[in-house]
């Protein structure tokens, strides 16, 4: 995964990693989910990339946008 820049100081996205059909975003605390073209739709999935790539407004646009349409979700190791 690339770390994410951050450049508010504010995001709680960590880190990301582009995909073909999707972006795996990582928050504080270590969960990943997984948001794919089927699951968030293509214009989303394109919209979060251009984010996650400039280092700005991600974890907003996730809220605002696609909060619970993610394809998978992934704890780290030891979370409950």
């Amino acid at each position: 995964m690339e770390r994410y820049r951050d450049l508010s100081g504010t995001s709680g996205v960590t880190a990301y990693a582009i995909k073909p059909d999707a972006i795996d975003v990582q928050f504080a605390g270590g969960v990943v989910y997984t948001y794919t073209v089927a699951s968030a739709g293509r214009a989303h999935i394109q919209q979060m990339k251009r984010l996650a790539r400039s280092g700005s407004g991600l974890s907003t646009y996730i809220s605002q946008h696609v909060r619970d349409a993610y394809a998978s979700r992934r704890d780290p190791p030891g979370h409950r």
